[in-house]
């Protein structure tokens, strides 16, 4: 082996062991790598930033605004209005959110699909007094099964397309992955209603927030007793004086409810304060002013919210802005008068005071303000509504305009009229000059974290090829080429790239294993659409764990999973991928 093979072969480990570890973001880590590889002459200097520009992101950034902008016109919405109309039965709403999510998916970005059923899915499962687990887990896998079916339902696919357009000089159509896709989609959805979610266990937090967030756990009653030095100062002045260990919620004051009260709020002789704060510090609290605990065992939401406070729950989503950051470090309460009451991880409520826990995906929090301004911050933080003011309905007035916005984009590219990077990037213009998205929702519904590691592997992955290392590790595998069939050598890929999805984001686990695959098919002198196929298969079936898939990752504190309930589910649903994909690809694309 050269030192150059060395190098990118170190370089590709010790990124995915930074991917595994996941201490930094993992855009963070491909962008250092990239940096890394043209310092060491791996990458070009004048190439360096080439992957930015590669159809593949352009492609992804385009359909992520278009599924943005099919949300704002209602489609997805206009399902749920629906679903939510379904009778008790639990089988046929798990049923009907199932495919609704997997069909969804199959056109917009599969994220934004579950996004949109998750409060949809929670609302019928504590409707019936049910662990929204039970529905969480199967809208995640069969997002990632919709994804597959089509060249823009996940970017696997698209940067699959591109490898195929940059090797045989044409990229796949927009429904070649279908045969393949749809029929391991279906096999899978049908394993999941029949028997997966039955192997899911049944987690018994979250059927509510009053579940979630025991009242007792995180409010407390007191009173301000006649002559208290505190009368008739505000409530930031009480609040200062115990140095921040207490937060007010409210103040009743005989038939009057302060919920979320302000900061300069002056409190009387007789006030009732509804405080957050841990059962450890209640004590101090009162040791330290001359505060009553009131004798109320019956305190419940109703008492912190009002028809101008709401509470509102809601879940920190993949690209959040707040992630790592506290609601202290942001002055939540000062800036936006909404106040944090509580913080869940995995189903069970944190018990420290939440405005010093750093936020991390998957997060649910409970919140505290006037409705339009929760709305408006929830939005701008990048967190999910989960319960309060209920389904958002769209605008079906909007709806068609903005399917035939889609549906001309999906024609174009499906007759090969237009390259799908085009007709995508078109669609996206069109949706905000039709104003279904505005210019800001545009930059905002792109992940930019997906694209900066889109256009960050991609040149460390062609460094892979001219490096000679996926020829190297391709010549291993052929090395067995003597005593395996072929059939046994698309298994192979397609078990590599399943496992590598596993661990790292499924555009990174592509981009790793698609010139691999390039390779062992030109040493096979076979077709290289089968390899490229199993790889794109592959990369889509995250099932194991919570770390494959942002959609896993967004399931797993709403639904109160644990990190190894997924493979209990997953395994089997792996097995099924394998079982239904490689004998279609082997008649298909041999």
């Amino acid at each position: 082996m050269t030192t150059e093979i060395y190098m990118i072969f170190g370089l590709i480990i010790l990124m995915l062991v930074f991917f595994v570890w996941g201490k930094w973001r993992y855009d963070i880590v491909s962008l250092v790598t990239l940096i890394v590889a043209s310092l060491t002459g791996l990458v070009p200097m004048d190439a360096v930033f080439e992957g930015f520009g590669h159809p593949a992101v352009i492609t992804v950034a385009a359909v992520l605004v278009v599924s943005k902008g099919l949300m704002n016109a209602g489609v997805v919405d206009f399902m749920a209005r629906y679903l939510l109309r379904l009778g008790d039965n639990i089988i046929v709403q798990m049923t009907s959110l199932v495919l609704a999510v997997t069909i969804s998916s199959a056109f917009m970005n599969n994220i934004g699909a579950l996004a949109l059923m998750m409060p949809v899915a929670i609302k019928m499962a504590r409707k019936n007094n049910k662990s929204p687990s039970i529905f969480l887990m199967p809208l995640a896998f069969g997002s990632l099964l919709g994804g597959m079916t089509t060249l823009v339902g996940t970017p696997p696919n698209i940067i699959i397309s591109t490898f195929r357009a940059d090797y045989t000089g044409e990229a796949f159509k927009m429904f070649d992955f279908l045969p393949v896709g749809g029929a391991v989609a279906l096999a899978g959805v049908t394993f999941i209603l029949l028997i997966g979610w039955r192997l899911i266990p049944k987690r018994t937090g979250g059927k509510s927030e009053e579940d979630l967030f025991e009242i007792k756990d995180y409010i407390t009653e007191l009173k301000v007793p006649e002559e208290s030095k505190y009368a008739g100062k505000t409530v930031h002045e009480l609040e200062e004086s115990v140095e921040g260990e207490l937060k007010i919620v409210s103040v009743i004051r005989k038939d009057k409810n302060y919920a979320a009260p302000s900061l300069r709020l002056s409190l009387e002789e007789g006030d009732s304060l509804i405080v957050e704060a841990t059962a450890g510090k209640i004590q101090e609290i009162l040791d330290a002013t001359d505060l009553k605990l009131a004798d109320n065992d019956k305190l419940s939401q109703e008492d912190i919210k009002t028809d101008d406070v709401e509470i509102m729950e809601a879940v920190v989503m993949t690209n959040a802005f707040i992630i790592g950051r506290t609601a202290k470090a942001m002055r939540i309460r000062s800036r936006y008068g909404i106040n944090i009451l509580g913080v869940a991880r995995e189903g069970v409520r944190i018990n420290k005071s939440p405005d010093s826990i750093k936020f991390i995906v998957g997060d649910i929090l409970l919140l505290q303000g006037p409705p339009d301004t929760l709305s408006e911050m929830i939005t701008q933080w990048g967190c999910l509504p989960l319960a309060g003011r209920g389904i958002s309905l769209g605008k079906p007035r909007r709806l068609v305009p903005g399917v035939l916005v889609f549906a001309t984009a999906l024609v174009l590219t499906a007759l090969g009229i237009i390259p799908v990077q085009v007709s995508f990037m078109m669609a996206a213009v069109a949706m905000v000059l039709g104003n279904f998205i505005s210019v800001k929702e545009m930059y905002e519904s792109i992940d930019w974290s997906i694209i900066v590691l889109l256009g960050s592997i991609i040149p460390v992955s062609r460094a892979l090829e001219t490096t000679g290392g996926a020829q190297l590790i391709a010549g291993s595998v052929l090395s067995l080429a003597d005593r395996l069939p072929i059939w046994a050598m698309v298994l192979a890929v397609l078990v590599i790239s399943m496992t590598l999805s596993d661990i790292v984001n499924n555009a990174a686990a592509v981009l790793i294993m698609a010139p691999i695959a390039i390779e062992i098919a030109g040493g096979l002198s076979a077709s290289p659409d089968a390899f490229l196929m199993s790889v794109a298969i592959g990369a889509s079936c995250s099932f194991l764990t919570p770390i494959g898939h942002q959609s896993n990752t967004l399931v797993m504190s709403p639904g109160g999973y644990k990190f190894g309930d997924y493979w209990k589910m997953g395994l089997p649903l792996e097995i099924i991928v394998v079982v239904v994909a490689v004998p279609l690809i082997m008649f298909i694309w041999i």
